[in-house]
């Protein structure tokens, strides 16, 4: 399933090279800086193996063979700039969408299109797939035409949509019943990281395709983990963005309180970015949430799906999380509002007035 890696994977290789030779650019490109970091938990609902991976292992280019051809399912907010990111590396693309318009800037940087998931899978090595929701992820894996219907012995699938553990062992049993890896990879970080190749990645599952689709995750992201078996990156993930979720509503009441208080908001934004409660989603979201703007990088129907989703993790091994269920039932309230396609940042509009009376 694999050939010698293309001239745009060398070339990343030269680089490192030339970094390191040469006292006078021994700047290291982002994608190629991988720093360890490590995990502990007293015990986590799913048996956690943890390693922390470098992309410097991929540096013996007598060594690194990567898949030929590389399948997308799923074009959106998220999927299209990191398919955007391979089909730019060099990478031989083909991608599908439901919406098939939605392919057409790929299509013209050079992807292919095929008219199913199926013949996506049939058709390419490894197939990554970034689906909005666990249904749509069960159905573009598992449904009629699915993913797993084109995959065979060889072959790998790689999910990176954000869903419960219960889905992605769904989705990993259908595609190993194949013969086929499985690896699930959801991503942390939203539209401006996705664009500029700063995801980060959690996955778990098949080892040894970890190994072999790693450096198409360095394309599209600054860092990755395997934290073992499939579950443990589901797991991860809900629990990031469950704190986001949470932190965001906190800041909202912030920002509206310090209006209330005869404060400026924007002052309250930059006493925040300097000191130990500072997050870049504060000073990036702040100025807009201030004038009521909300651009969506990260839409508010998909963060009260995870808020929803982690709750139920919570409950599953008996963790009381108030904080998050408070959070929740804003966003809700939010949704409820016509607010679903706007950026996660409008839940500050669920603690106005106007929408809770």
């Amino acid at each position: 399933m694999s050939i010698f890696i293309k001239t745009c994977y060398y070339q990343h290789l030269s680089s490192i090279a030339m970094a390191v030779c040469s006292s006078f650019c021994p700047q290291i490109p982002n994608h190629f800086r991988r720093r360890p970091i490590f995990l502990f938990s007293s015990r986590p609902p799913f048996p956690v193996s943890f390693k922390a991976f470098s992309s410097q292992g991929y540096n013996d280019p007598s060594k690194d063979k990567l898949p030929a051809n590389i399948g997308f399912l799923g074009i959106g907010i998220m999927g299209s700039p990191m398919a955007q990111n391979l089909v730019k590396a060099g990478c031989d693309v083909t991608v599908w969408n439901r919406t098939k318009s939605k392919c057409d800037p790929l299509i013209s940087l050079g992807a292919k299109y095929k008219s199913s998931p199926e013949e996506v899978a049939a058709s390419c090595d490894v197939t990554f797939a970034m689906l909005s929701d666990p249904e749509s992820a069960v159905d573009v894996a598992c449904g009629k035409h699915g993913a797993a219907s084109g995959m065979s012995s060889g072959k790998g699938y790689v999910d990176i949509s954000t869903v419960d553990g219960e889905t992605s062992k769904l989705i990993s049993q259908h595609i190993k019943a194949t013969g086929a890896s499985f690896l699930e990879a959801p991503v942390s970080g939203s539209k401006k990281p996705a664009e500029d190749g700063q995801l980060i990645f959690l996955t778990a599952g098949d080892k040894s395709l970890y190994d072999t689709v790693g450096p198409f995750l360095d394309f599209m992201g600054k860092s990755r983990f395997y934290l073992g078996d499939v579950g443990n990156g589901a797991a991860m993930k809900l629990v990031v963005n469950m704190i986001m979720g949470s932190m965001m509503a906190s800041f909202s009441e912030g920002l509206l309180l310090s209006q209330k208080a005869g404060l400026d908001p924007s002052v309250l934004v930059e006493v925040i970015s300097q000191g130990a409660i500072s997050a870049p989603m504060y000073s990036m979201k702040g100025p807009s949430m201030i004038k009521s703007l909300y651009p969506t990088a990260f839409p508010l129907k998909h963060q009260q799906k995870d808020m929803r989703l982690a709750l139920g993790l919570a409950e599953s091994v008996n963790q009381s999380t108030p904080i998050a269920a408070a959070a929740n039932e804003l966003y809700k309230v939010a949704k409820s509002h016509g607010l679903s396609d706007q950026d996660f940042s409008a839940v500050i509009e669920a603690l106005k007035g106007k929408l809770q009376q």
